[in-house]
């Protein structure tokens, strides 16, 4: 979502107040950092979306 709407990690840190390094780390497979429901909250007032946009449909398997 942050890519299809053309948004920087950098901008999108800034707008959910957190630091550029965390959301590169969340965007890493090679990195443990996750976001939790508070910073998918923040996320999806950037968006203007639900917060429930991020969760997929059915279990990850």
């Amino acid at each position: 979502m942050r890519i299809s709407s053309g948004l920087s990690q950098m901008a999108l840190s800034q707008k959910i107040g957190m630091s550029s390094s965390f959301v590169s780390h969340v965007e890493s497979s090679k990195r443990r950092a996750k976001y939790n429901i508070n910073h998918l909250n923040e996320i999806a007032k950037v968006f203007a979306c639900s917060p429930k946009d991020f969760w997929p449909d059915t279990p990850i398997l």
